[in-house]
């Protein structure tokens, strides 16, 4: 039970560092940008700045092969530290240029730091178990480090002030840091096993050198081709709410201090509740089953957000309203997210070792890229139709999503979730 515990707090924390440059990115900039007139389809493409967890996969196979975890690990959080201290010393008014800048090297080298976690996850985590609680561990420390970065932070930030909001950041990453340095958990007999083993198979390292032949072994892995398609697909509908629902009542009915309360504190709070019951069900029921029920429960709570576009004078009842669908949306999001993780990892875990870290940075990879691609033409779908239009397309692909998991759970790869445990 130590063990697993042990297991639990490295992951959580390191999860958490890695979530605070999404919530700078995903919280604060949009309102920052659309308190000062930009339009919501400019707002969408600054998205672009999340480009290095589409690129993760290229370099995944360097850090499989070179180094051990914990290295790159301490690498990258110290990496992170000193970006933090560059930043400290930008004016975002006078340095609109250099601030993205820093942001684009966050999300570098937090998408680096995902591929040496992920990795180490998949060697420390055995048994449904102990997936389930991993997996909830990695959604809720991202999240709370979203959580903190862009709730937390942007509500003090007047206060505050950029530089003091970076130089805590700069301590934070630091101390993670130091932390990695001396975990005991990356000495675990799993982790040292998959890097010993992944060095010795010197003909299978070559290979991996080219290319297709690590696409085609991955594509190989029992359950692949269903989860690339899921995990490019699941988010989409749910995507688009989430990144415009917040813009709508910032337009008609919410002050940015009152959204960055609701939407980046009280709702992101639910997320979280919504993760750690995924973990929690996991240990009793069958994936198949949960994922079944919780897609079509988050395609109604979809139409009744999509009903209160239809109200544009303020009011404390539409207010209350719209707190409501948020959090019910964010639990249910927080929920399938935790699922889908699991189902990922679970995939990985079936291919062989030397390609693990690959194998789950490629799907993860295509996860960001699902949800990145579709949040960008989201504000330029709004700004064209309208947000009733465009809520009617999210829902519909929220509606074709659950059908596809529907269809999946009882003939396809998550029947073999229900019935089948990883290979030990």
């Amino acid at each position: 039970m130590q063990i697993m515990n042990d297991k639990l707090v490295f992951l959580g924390l390191l999860y958490f560092v890695q979530g605070i440059p999404y919530g700078l990115q995903s919280s604060l900039l949009p309102i920052y940008l659309r308190g000062a007139g930009h339009s919501l389809t400019r707002i969408g493409f600054t998205k672009i700045l999340y480009f290095p967890w589409v690129l993760k996969v290229l370099w995944a196979p360097l850090v499989d092969r070179v180094g051990s975890k914990r290295r790159w690990l301490v690498g990258t959080v110290s990496g992170l530290a000193l970006t933090c201290l560059t930043s400290a010393a930008l004016a975002p008014e006078a340095h609109i240029w250099g601030v993205a800048g820093t942001l684009l090297a966050m999300n570098s080298l937090a998408s680096l730091q995902d591929i040496a976690v992920d990795g180490a996850a998949v060697g420390l985590l055995k048994g449904r178990g102990e997936l389930g609680l991993g997996n909830t561990a990695q959604v809720v420390g991202y999240k709370a480090g979203s959580v903190f970065a862009g709730g937390g932070l942007l509500a003090v930030i007047d206060v505050a002030g950029w530089s003091w909001m970076f130089m805590l950041l700069t301590f934070v990453y630091a101390g993670v840091a130091l932390f990695v340095w001396g975990a005991p958990v990356l000495d675990d007999e799993a982790v040292r096993g998959q890097q010993a083993d992944g060095s010795r198979r010197t003909g299978q390292a070559a290979d991996s050198m080219w290319p297709w032949k690590v696409w085609r072994r991955m594509l190989a892995v029992p359950g692949t081709p269903w989860t690339v398609l899921y995990v490019l697909t699941y988010k989409l509908g749910e995507q688009g709410a989430v990144t415009m629902f917040p813009l709508f009542l910032l337009d008609h009915h919410m002050t940015a201090r009152e959204l960055g309360f609701w939407n980046g504190v009280i709702a992101m709070g639910f997320s979280i509740c919504g993760s750690s019951l995924g973990g929690l069900l996991l240990a009793q029921f069958s994936i198949g089953a949960l994922m079944r029920r919780v897609f079509v429960l988050r395609t109604i709570s979809m139409v009744f957000q999509s009903s209160l576009l239809t109200i544009l004078e303020p009011s404390p009842l539409m207010k209350g309203m719209a707190v409501l669908s948020m959090s019910v949306q964010h639990f249910l999001g927080g929920l399938i997210t935790t699922l889908t993780f699991t189902t990922m990892m679970h995939c990985t875990q079936r291919a062989e070792e030397s390609i693990q870290s690959t194998h789950y940075s490629f799907l993860s990879t295509l996860e960001v890229l699902g949800k990145l691609m579709f949040s960008a033409l989201a504000g330029g779908m709004v700004d064209w139709f309208g947000f009733q239009v465009a809520f009617l397309f999210f829902l519909t692909l929220s509606a074709a999503t659950a059908l596809h998991v529907w269809t999946a759970t009882f003939t396809g790869a998550l029947r073999e979730h229900q019935l089948k445990e990883p290979p030990k």
